[in-house]
């Protein structure tokens, strides 16, 4: 890891130099060079005018002389022509064995009034050439100057920028290693440190003091290192707290993973299976029960949560599954044993069967004796008929009520056995109304039907339910609408289309019930207004009936109610 960091920062120093030093050398040679040629060229036009200056007023030497002194004196070759570009004298050469320059373009300019300058490689000695030409009075004065000695220079030049580059070039080589090495060095610390974190040591830390970006970098990491650290620590105390609490429930409690496998169970699941919970182990291998089963995998699958009842889990005890999904997939299930739950429920139905069994007959003796005596007794003795009349209503109520108590107890423990079949929904309604029609009418109410999503009763679908039972169900609230909705002055049954099933639904317009009361009155016992409840000779025991009327039927009831605006209870049958 080191190498690699280290090469790739010293190539990215060593491409920075080599670019940095290549472009010093073009540029400072090209600039140089550009300016030593500017120099001569200022230097050599200065000279040639002032040679054209001497050629025009110095009477007392001939043009071959002039044209040999200045040339050396100039250092420079000198060459002067007449208006027709022949040659009149040269300071190297033999003017009358020289060809016309009239065609030069440095004279061409010169001979048009206006300084001439050109460069180009001589044909006879193969050097270049810097040309500049003046006019004169009668012609022209030219000088040129060898770019040998230019080229000399700018070799030579460009031979101490080599080397000094390469100097440059082999420290900064050197400066570029050791801050590579520095710099792969602090990476190395940081890749090393951040490993360690990856594998679990939340205790690693840089601490790199730097305040170059490397060092925010480093900083950045010993920060996160602590935030997830002081994360985990949390996350690990939550999750000791929660398998402390979910290892002292009652309840076993085991979470299955999406695909099947057993990711968690407290203490208790491990007690309740004889081979233990198998975790990371597909969940058929510790419970083998085909309704636990079916009740994960279909709240693993819906989202939603789901309940069931399991007989085999462990032989002769029964659990209550409850099972929610995960956030992340999969799903938790919880076990609550209801082995003693319905062993307790069993006896106390057993209980109140037997005790009500076992009262129906010394209540029958009370009640008949009662009546005997009553029918018996003259009218002047009205203070033991009034004993009597007390006897007997009290024991005809305790007769109701060892009746509702036994049927409750025959609901609720399957021995009723319904006879369920297709029912039309419009022959129930009729044969409730024409069994209350008369009561109705005697306490001045209003008693109809109302079928409601439907233009005929006809139209509605047919419904699984037992005449029998269900005609008890609109009995017990037909009555309690008659007693204690009476205020209202009707009494509307109806129906209506749910999805999968029909509701059929009382309804009062008396004084109607708190809110409070709602979840409740279901009940066994349970009184809205307890002395009304006395007086009118209820149970307490009707809309209990009722309930386990409709469990039975794996249909619901419930009631919708408002104080001041009447009462609606409503019951729904499944759809054949």
């Amino acid at each position: 890891m080191r190498n690699r960091i280290f090469i790739k920062l010293l190539a990215a120093f060593l491409v920075v130099i080599l670019a940095a030093a290549v472009i010093f050398d073009v540029t400072i040679g090209r600039a140089w060079q550009a300016s030593l040629r500017a120099e001569i060229e200022r230097t050599l036009v200065e000279k040639t005018e002032l040679v054209a200056h001497r050629v025009e007023t110095d009477r007392s030497h001939s043009l071959a002389d002039i044209a040999a002194q200045e040339g050396h004196a100039a250092g420079a070759r000198v060459t002067i022509i007449d208006p027709t570009g022949h040659v009149l004298a040269d300071s190297e050469a033999n003017s009358a064995n020289m060809e016309n320059h009239a065609s030069r373009p440095e004279f061409s300019a010169a001979l048009a009034g206006t300084i001439g300058r050109n460069e180009r490689r001589s044909t006879t000695i193969g050097t270049p050439f810097l040309y500049v030409a003046v006019p004169i009075s009668g012609g022209a004065v030219r000088l040129a100057y060898p770019l040998s000695d230019v080229e000399a220079v700018s070799t030579e030049l460009r031979h101490n920028l080599e080397w000094t580059t390469a100097a440059v070039f082999g420290f900064a080589f050197l400066v570029a290693a050791i801050a590579a090495s520095w710099s792969a060095r602090r990476l190395e610390r940081i890749v090393e440190v951040a490993g360690r974190i990856a594998d679990g040591d939340l205790h690693a830390r840089i601490l790199e003091k730097s305040p170059d970006e490397i060092g925010r970098v480093a900083g950045a990491i010993d920060k996160t290192a602590v935030r997830v650290e002081q994360s985990f620590a949390e996350v690990r105390s939550s999750q000791r707290q929660l398998e402390t609490l979910l290892n002292s429930m009652q309840d076993a409690v085991i979470a299955v993973s999406d695909d099947g496998l057993v990711q968690w169970a407290n203490q208790p699941m491990d007690r309740l299976v004889p081979q233990r919970t198998r975790l990371h182990q597909p969940v058929v291998e510790t419970i083998r029960d085909p309704d636990f089963l079916a009740t994960v995998r279909e709240a693993t699958a819906t989202r939603k949560v789901k309940t069931a009842r399991a007989t085999s889990i462990v032989p002769g005890r029964t659990f209550d599954v409850t099972a929610a999904p995960l956030p992340g997939g999969g799903a938790v299930a919880v076990l609550r044993d209801l082995t003693e739950t319905e062993r307790v429920e069993k006896t106390r139905r057993d209980f109140i069967a037997n005790v009500s069994h076992e009262l129906r007959t010394p209540l029958t003796s009370i009640q008949g004796y009662a009546e005997t005596l009553l029918d018996s007794t003259p009218d002047h003795g009205a203070p033991n008929r009034e004993f009597l009349e007390i006897i007997r209503k009290n024991s005809g109520r305790m007769s109701r009520l060892t009746e509702d108590l036994l049927t409750l107890a025959r609901v609720e423990s399957g021995e009723t056995r319904f006879d369920v079949e297709p029912v039309p929904p419009s022959e129930i309604l009729h044969d409730a109304e024409e069994s209350f029609r008369e009561i109705a009418r005697a306490h001045g109410i209003d008693l109809h039907i109302n079928i409601k999503d439907a233009p005929v009763p006809e139209t509605l679908p047919m419904v699984l339910a037992d005449r029998e039972a269900i005609h008890q169900v609109f009995s017990n609230l037909i009555d309690n609408a008659l007693k204690y909705g009476a205020t209202g002055g009707r009494v509307v049954l109806g129906a209506r289309t749910v999805p999968h099933a029909v509701e059929f639904f009382v309804q009062d317009f008396g004084a109607g019930i708190g809110s409070e009361h709602l979840p409740r009155l279901f009940e066994r016992f349970y009184r809205v207004d307890k002395a009304r409840s006395r007086e009118s000779g209820g149970t307490g025991l009707g809309l209990a009936i009722a309930k386990h009327i409709m469990l039975a039927h794996g249909g619901s009831i419930r009631a919708e109610s408002e104080l001041g605006h009447g009462s609606t209870f409503l019951f729904a049958l499944p759809n054949a």
